[in-house]
């Protein structure tokens, strides 16, 4: 079995350190934060194995880390073309890719995430393929709310959900309270 090494790379943002993983053909493969590693290593495992992936720092910047670099600096959209290349299951993917239609600045219900997806009974499932996104941002699932509008869980924390929200724009009604409504 062929171990994937991922370069890592560290970049500082409003809401802490972020952690930026390419493989060694510079496909964007993870983000997440410092904070939540144990958490990224574990959808890392389920994607690749235990024991499937190895990390190593990267040395220079690469396309992935100045394309989130121009995103954190306002230039929202920066990342929407940029290249990730995920495992998980295909019902996780046809997830991730109608996630990268959402607009900047727009939210969606994870109901009409379903509808869109053509699973309208699948709502619970859609939950948690959002919830197993690795590639947090580019795959923007912070712009997936409840079906009453509220801030609904982020695998960041909804500091962060909130954080990005405001910076592509979105007009919030309430700021988050640290509770985690449900998700329909």
């Amino acid at each position: 079995m062929t171990t994937l090494t991922l370069l890592v790379e560290y970049r500082p943002t409003p809401v802490g350190q972020m952690l930026i993983l390419t493989d060694e053909d510079g496909r964007l493969r993870a983000v997440d934060w410092e904070d939540y590693q144990p958490r990224m290593h574990e959808l890392l495992g389920h994607h690749y194995g235990r024991q499937g992936y190895a990390l190593r720092d990267r040395g220079a910047p690469s396309e992935a880390r100045r394309r989130l670099d121009a995103y954190l600096e306002g230039e929202l959209p920066a990342i929407d073309d940029l290249q990730v290349a995920t495992a998980g299951t295909a019902f996780q993917r046809d997830v991730w890719r109608e996630l990268r239609r959402i607009p900047v600045g727009q939210t969606i219900s994870y109901s009409e995430l379903a509808q869109r997806i053509g699973r309208p009974k699948a709502v619970r499932a859609v939950g948690l393929a959002n919830g197993a996104n690795p590639v947090s941002i580019v795959v923007p699932c912070h712009r997936v709310i409840g079906a009453n509008a509220s801030l609904t869980g982020y695998g960041g924390g909804l500091h962060r959900k909130v954080w990005l929200l405001e910076h592509e724009g979105v007009r919030l009604a309430s700021r988050a309270s640290g509770r985690q409504p449900g998700l329909f």
